[in-house]
């Protein structure tokens, strides 16, 4: 529990949010999205500017609510950090199932990049499991230059500029290699997001022509989860979707209009993937939601 110097607060994006979705409560103008370039568009999913400063003595405990997606973070303030482990100022965070504490502290100042299922390993040169549920040196993986690429964001004389030099070098890494994305695991992450967790692998292997090993073997290669994993998340995030909507919801007949068994089976799935209840992440969002402009 965060101790009086503490606030905790929450941090959910899904598809389709802007910079943040409306269960979090950060202070309005922390955070703002940039337009992804044409060439990036099928690798990058999202840009975010963050853009904090805590007074010295205070600390802020951010939960980030799972989406399944691999980031790329350049920080070019005081790097956030989860549990005790001191934060990188450059690091790539592997796709998981389960939520993040994140320290806040002092002046944090960088970018942020969501990737899309499937580009990472054509981004980052290495299978996307290797990296699942860790964070990760971006030097580690691209030998010195994630911290060289930092040095030359820096020296930019705007956010823009950042932007650029950002996705110039990003496209530049994916014109030098060799790895692309494998169309068959992004169109399965496709098919099972789209219905909400919902669809049996084995109807979706059969949609993309794969075999169901083969494909989980791609798709843990390609996404950094499983495919039930990522069915897991795309039923939470079907459920928060309907949570928007209804702020007073019936929830055993939620859990079962979105393909839970029982209201049981939901409460044990928010729980082990929130680290909250339905009813406690309910009462954080709709008090963030009631203080909160994007």
């Amino acid at each position: 529990m965060p101790t009086p110097s503490q606030t905790e607060r929450l941090y959910l994006r899904l598809d389709g949010d802007p910079s943040h979705g409306p269960e979090a409560n950060m202070p309005a103008g922390t955070l703002r999205a940039f337009p992804v370039a044409e060439p990036l568009r099928m690798h990058v999913a999202h840009i975010l500017l963050y853009r904090e400063t805590l007074t010295e003595g205070r600390e802020i405990q951010e939960r980030v609510l799972p989406d399944g997606a691999v980031r790329l973070v350049f920080n070019l303030g005081d790097a956030p950090s989860a549990g005790e482990s001191a934060g990188h100022a450059v690091e790539a965070i592997g796709a998981s199932v389960a939520p993040a504490i994140v320290r806040l502290r002092r002046k944090m100042d960088g970018l942020s990049l969501t990737l899309r299922p499937g580009a990472a390993a054509a981004l980052l040169g290495q299978p996307a499991n290797e990296i699942a549920g860790t964070a990760v040196h971006l030097d580690e993986l691209w030998r010195g230059r994630g911290t060289e690429l930092l040095e030359r964001i820096a020296l930019q004389p705007d956010d823009a500029s950042r932007v650029s030099v950002l996705c110039a070098a990003l496209q530049h890494r994916l014109a030098d290699g060799d790895a692309a994305i494998h169309p068959a695991a992004m169109r399965a992450a496709q098919l099972i997001a789209m219905s909400g967790g919902g669809r049996a692998l084995r109807e979706v292997a059969q949609a993309v022509g794969l075999g169901e090993r083969r494909l989980q073997q791609i798709f843990r290669q390609q996404v950094g989860l499983s495919p039930r994993a990522w069915s897991r998340l795309a039923r939470l995030h079907a459920c928060v979707r309907a949570l928007r909507l209804q702020r007073e919801p019936a929830w055993a007949d939620l859990a079962l209009d979105r393909g839970f068994y029982d209201q049981s089976h939901l409460i044990n799935e928010f729980q082990a993937l929130c680290g909250l209840t339905p009813a406690e992440f309910l009462g954080r969002a709709i008090s963030g939601s009631s203080k909160t402009a994007d």
